[in-house]
């Protein structure tokens, strides 16, 4: 973890500092809420929030590259912060305490850092390349996670966000034959489902369509902790603009149900 221990430290200092912005913000009665191009919600706190943590890492690491959710890309350094200020706007908005700043690292495209704080849970989980994973409220005070060792489809347990989804891409026969073929399914939905699977919780987590923005964060958590992220199609990593996260024994099977 030594190449990476002040990005991870700078990661915590971020997610910090943007508690201070969004919490504060989450049920005020002044949130302005404003509909995107694609009609996806955003509030000021979103906004407020990338911008602390652009402005921050212009400071702290000026020649990395940024990826964010609001304002794009910009620098073109080989490394690059993959950040979603509020991933779960709409649970935000509706006063719904399962929202978290997503703060992820890459070199090229291996992933080297990742954390998720959910302040309005209470939670936060992170992970650095070669270092595992750990859930806690600060490096100081953190416990180790790891994926779960089970082996068999009938005694998985899968986590999603939605069927509308799946439903829109053409899988959603796909997706409830798996659902019929697993012990226990739930919509834990956006980051949360796989932070459970990190946990141990969960066991398989997947979501059709996804941005880079919305899986940078998880998928050092997810590796880190023993499990395996892919597309659909199998592609590692959060490139493919789709989930598939698994405890790694899981994997292959959930892929022939519903990958390409």
């Amino acid at each position: 973890m030594a190449a990476y221990t002040d990005d991870l430290r700078l990661a915590h200092v971020l997610a910090d500092a943007v508690e201070r912005v969004t919490l504060p913000r989450f049920r005020s009665n002044d949130l302005v809420v404003k509909a995107k191009p694609d009609l996806t919600p955003v509030t000021d706190a979103d906004v407020d929030a990338e911008e602390l943590i652009r402005g921050q890492l212009k400071r702290a690491r000026s020649r990395d590259a940024v990826v964010g959710e609001e304002g794009g890309a910009s620098g073109s350094g080989q490394r690059r912060w993959i950040i979603d200020p509020i991933d779960g706007t709409k649970n935000y908005v509706r006063g719904v305490p399962v929202w978290a700043t997503l703060i992820g690292l890459y070199d090229g495209d291996d992933p080297v850092v990742g954390l998720v704080a959910a302040p309005a849970l209470g939670r936060r989980w992170w992970a650095a390349k070669g270092a595992g994973a750990y859930t806690g409220r600060s490096l100081s005070s953190a416990s180790r996670i790891r994926v779960s060792e089970v082996s068999q489809l009938a005694d998985a347990s899968l986590s999603y966000s939605s069927l509308t989804g799946w439903k829109r891409d053409g899988r959603l026969d796909a997706f409830l034959a798996l659902t019929e073929s697993v012990w226990r399914t739930r919509a834990y939905g956006d980051f949360w489902s796989y932070m459970l699977l990190a946990e141990g919780a969960v066991d398989i987590a997947a979501e059709p369509s996804l941005a880079l923005h919305d899986m940078g964060a998880l998928v050092p958590v997810v590796l880190e902790a023993g499990g395996r992220f892919t597309s659909l199609a199998g592609q590692d990593g959060p490139w493919g603009g789709s989930a598939l996260a698994t405890n790694g024994l899981l994997h292959e099977a959930v892929l022939e149900r519903i990958g390409q």
